[in-house]
């Protein structure tokens, strides 16, 4: 046999032995399963009924107004906690203000009127304004919410809030015509996470 026949031979050996080799790995058992798996997170929705909660007009010093309001969870998770930001503008209508409107504006916060008549909190609007929203919380809402630890899904919650022209004695002529935009703005924040 001649070199090159010998080569080829060679060669043609090599090449079925690597394919035996590489063939001879998928000779074993085997089995597969899969699983499928999803994650889903879950939702926070806080709303306000109603969400105009008080409209005066002819408000004047003495005047009190009584109102309620709901705040309901629509959501999946649990609410903890509710931050209250407050803002609001003052429309002096004679450019005559000596002094800010909202601090003679006193709101007291009630869990439930019929049951517990006295205010858990009471501030004026200027006074709420400038709170941070942490001490809103502590000072409002856990009192508010000790009997219930916060707000479950689909569950909601009435709130009454008083809302008080404060006669301070005072000539107040100056706020005469005058008016306040109130915005409230409720932040909700889930509960801790946990091991489910």
């Amino acid at each position: 046999m001649n070199l090159k026949k010998k080569l080829s031979a060679g060669i043609l050996s090599a090449t079925l032995g690597l394919t035996l080799i590489g063939g001879g790995t998928y000779a074993y058992f085997s089995d597969q399963e899969v699983t499928n798996n999803s994650f889903a997170a879950g939702t926070l929705d806080l709303s306000v009924d109603p969400t105009a909660i008080i409209q005066i007009d002819n408000f004047k010093p003495g005047d009190t107004m009584l109102r309620e309001f709901s705040l309901s969870n629509a959501g999946s998770l649990k609410i903890e906690n509710v931050f209250l930001d407050t803002n609001y503008s003052v429309i002096d209508s004679n450019s005559d203000n000596t002094d800010d409107f909202g601090k003679h504006v006193k709101v007291n916060f009630l869990w439930n009127w019929e049951q517990e008549s006295e205010p858990v909190f009471e501030t004026t609007l200027y006074e709420l304004k400038e709170m941070d929203p942490d001490v809103v919380k502590r000072d409002i809402w856990d009192p508010l919410w000790e009997q219930h630890g916060g707000l479950e899904a689909e569950d909601t919650h009435d709130f009454w809030v008083e809302f008080e022209f404060v006669d301070d004695g005072e000539d107040q002529n100056e706020y005469q015509g005058d008016s306040l935009e109130l915005e409230w703005i409720f932040n909700a924040t889930q509960s801790s996470g946990e091991d489910i």
